[in-house]
Order: structure tokens, then C-alpha cells, then sequence
């Protein structure tokens, strides 16, 4: 008994958590970028940003093959400037998927356009990518 009630939480708790991630179909691009032999795409279910917590996804593919590649270590940072201030920083927290797919969580406080850097270093060497997504 206290075995097959062990298993349905475990099989209860899986599914939640796969119920909290969207899978890889669900995902609409945020912004893509080929940076040397690497596509870069920044993914949300809303395909943006908005002023709040987001959950995205960042994925690196070979430009030749699309088959996902492995970037290693990754950081996504934003900064957004503000006229007579500090700019303001945000970092993601990111976790591995699997090969070339990172899950990730950010917060914004407000609207507004962010300069989004992604950096990594690993099998693919070491790498970057800059681009601009609004917060809408």
C-alpha cells in the first residue's frame, strides 16, 4: 500500500511539473540570431516579453544542420538605459534541458526596450550575441 502510494506521487508530481513547462511546439520566437555557425532564439509561449516574471527558452543550433549543439556555460543579461540614471540590469536564471536548450526565468519591473546579451563558452568555444527585445 505504502508503495503504490509512493508511485502515484511521484507520477502526480512529474506531471505537474510537466504540466508548468510548454513543450518546444508551444514555444513562439522572441528574436533569432546567427552569430558565426550558431543560431541563437530566444522563445516565450506569448512570443514577448511583458512586465512581470517570464519564462522563455534560449536554444542554440548549428546554422548548417539546425540540429541542436551544446554552448555550455550560458548567461542572458539585459540592461535598459534611462535618461539622467543608472541603466537598469537584469539577469536570467538559467537552467539546462538538454543539448543547445536552456530554460530561463527573468523579471521586469516596467516597460520598456532592453539590450539582451547572451554569452557562452564551452564545445562551441566562446561566444556572444547582442540584440534589442521591447517589454510590451
Amino acid at each position: 500500500m505504502a508503495k503504490a502510494l509512493l508511485v502515484m506521487v511521484a507520477v502526480g508530481g512529474l506531471m505537474i511539473a510537466g504540466a508548468q513547462s510548454a513543450p518546444a511546439a508551444d514555444m513562439k520566437p522572441i528574436h533569432t540570431q546567427k552569430v558565426k555557425d550558431v543560431v541563437v532564439t530566444l522563445e516565450s509561449e506569448s512570443g514577448q516579453w511583458k512586465p512581470a516574471k517570464n519564462d522563455f527558452v534560449l536554444t542554440f543550433t548549428s546554422a548548417q544542420d539546425k540540429k541542436p549543439v551544446d554552448a555550455g556555460q550560458v548567461s542572458l543579461t539585459t540592461s535598459m538605459a534611462m535618461p539622467g540614471m543608472a541603466p537598469m540590469l537584469a539577469g536570467a536564471t538559467l537552467t539546462p534541458e538538454g543539448p543547445g536548450r536552456y530554460r530561463g526565468t527573468i523579471e521586469f519591473p516596467d516597460r520598456g526596450t532592453r539590450q539582451v546579451t547572451v554569452t557562452w563558452e564551452g564545445p562551441l568555444g566562446k561566444g556572444s550575441a547582442k540584440f534589442s527585445v521591447p517589454v510590451r
